[in-house]
């Protein structure tokens, strides 16, 4: 039998790496121009990359009407940027709610990023590796995916080797959410210490090899439906090294979130009989709008319409609903026309930060080890977590009001008598659903796609040429977010603004 299981009549798969770009460029993960310019959301063609196959225009659908099915709408990958963007012109005209905005800093916010990318990759702007959970696993510049891969039979072929990745993947992402200031993880095999996203990376790993997640001993390193609903708190909180004086927060959040994971994989049009994260694979390869020729295409919104469906059942139920559905991470703005005389629906900005950062995670290794290629990854926006948006703060560009800033101070003060949170570094905290956090989140957004234009100018980089945006965010924002942090909060460095998040959002 070839390389497909299920539907011989397709050719196989085979990775050409001469004419794929695993790094992120035109037609591969995260291929884009500037996003301002995209027309994919309306029914036109994505084009690929400059080769034979990429010839080929996928014909992307429409949005949702949100005058038909706002749900739908507000729950697709197209408007969490027309939406943010209602936010960023009146950031513009300087007309926010809650932060004052100075684009006498927005330059040099650019020329600070520009500054990371440079002296991180000096002029090799190709090897930049698209954002994923990939590089999160390799940190210290071991390649421990490779290795792991290294470690399995050479009979296990290579779509079953990208079944097993995004078992682990999608595990580890929905693990990462912020881990706190005093967490750390000491690995079992290196003995090194890591903390925050990597450490949540490496511990992942270490679980999953060690068949946590399995409900089949004879084959640890998978997960599937009856292993995650066998995981106890306890079990999790062991695999990640917890105790009363290693303490992470939102343990019970990614608890909930595994356990009700292991529900989701019973839908076997998704996740097959084995109910594996990995069989998603089967179903992308075989829905209709794949375009198979020499290697795969598969539009974006078949692979976000597949993550939200497929996992909607995993996120709390108080999130936001619009007609008795939830829209999961969307929230109510106040920068947003109000409801009357608008429709409920207008006052909504979606995010879907932890769906993002999926798709992103997930198209790397469908990419590496496969050669599947993505159409319309313009489509997907800069994650709207607090790295990329402590960046706009910590660099000047956008400056809390003062009311919400005393607010905020206020409950930091509330929240530092808890047991094990912060006390040192004062800075504003709000919860998730706060407004403060809503528009925080829907400007970084905007301010991103800002950036990519500007960054690519400094850095003389024609439209053709420039990075793309999931290269940006790993090369640039987020990692410049994070070291801004730690230099003007040296000993939490925690953002500029703290967020009480449950575990599911960030």
């Amino acid at each position: 039998m070839g390389l497909f299981s299920r539907k011989n009549s397709k050719p196989a798969i085979h990775s050409d790496t001469n004419s794929l770009d695993s790094n992120g460029h035109r037609g591969s993960v995260g291929g884009l121009s500037s996003p301002t310019s995209s027309k994919a959301g309306n029914g036109v063609t994505s084009p690929m990359s400059a080769t034979s196959d990429s010839l080929l225009e996928i014909t992307l659908p429409r949005p949702p009407d949100p005058a038909i099915d706002p749900a739908g709408y507000l729950r697709s990958i197209y408007a969490v940027r027309e939406r943010s963007r209602w936010v960023l012109n009146r950031a513009k005209r300087n007309a926010l709610s809650h932060f004052v905005v100075d684009m006498s800093k927005f330059a040099e916010t650019a020329a600070y990023v520009v500054s990371i990318i440079k002296r991180d990759y000096d002029s090799d702007y190709t090897s930049i590796p698209s954002h994923g959970r990939w590089q999160h696993f390799d940190v210290g510049g071991r390649p421990r995916i490779d290795q792991l891969m290294g470690t399995w039979p050479s009979v296990i072929d290579k779509q079953e080797r990208t079944r097993r990745l995004i078992d682990l993947f999608l595990v580890s992402v929905l693990l990462d959410a912020g881990a706190g200031s005093r967490w750390q993880y000491k690995s079992k095999q290196s003995g090194k210490i890591y903390r925050r996203s990597e450490g949540l990376a490496v511990a992942s790993l270490e679980m999953f090899t060690a068949g946590l997640f399995s409900s089949d001993h004879s084959e640890p390193c998978r997960v599937d439906g009856a292993g995650l609903k066998k995981l106890t708190l306890a079990a999790l909180a062991r695999g990640l090294q917890v105790t009363e004086h290693n303490p992470i927060a939102g343990l019970e959040g990614r608890a909930g979130l595994l356990l009700r994971l292991g529900d989701a994989l019973g839908n076997s049009r998704y996740f097959g009989p084995t109910q594996r994260p990995g069989n998603m694979l089967d179903y992308l390869l075989d829905h209709p709008t794949t375009r198979m020729s020499s290697v795969p295409i598969i539009p974006v919104p078949t692979l976000w319409d597949m993550l939200m469906d497929g996992l909607a059942s995993i996120w709390p139920p108080s999130r936001t609903q619009i007609d008795g559905v939830s829209v999961g991470d969307a929230w109510p703005c106040s920068d947003m026309p109000s409801s009357p005389p608008g429709q409920p629906w207008e006052s909504i900005v979606p995010f879907h930060k932890l769906t993002q950062w999926l798709a992103y995670s997930l198209m790397g290794p469908m990419t590496k080890v496969l050669g599947i290629r993505f159409a319309g990854a313009e489509l997907m926006t800069g994650l709207p977590e607090y790295r990329n948006g402590g960046l706009l703060i910590d660099t000047g560009l956008l400056t809390l009001k003062p009311d919400d800033m005393r607010r905020g101070l206020e409950a930091f003060h509330v929240n530092a008598q808890k047991s094990g949170q912060p006390k040192v570094e004062v800075v504003p905290l709000f919860s998730t659903d706060d407004d403060v956090v809503v528009e925080w989140r829907a400007l970084t957004i905007g301010f991103l796609d800002e950036l990519l234009v500007e960054i690519n100018g400094v850095l003389g980089l024609s439209t053709a040429e420039g990075l793309t945006l999931p290269q940006m965010l790993e090369a640039g924002t987020w990692k410049g977010g994070r070291e801004l942090a730690e230099v003007s909060r040296p000993n939490t460095k925690e953002p500029p603004i703290m967020i009480l998040s449950d575990g599911t959002v960030f």
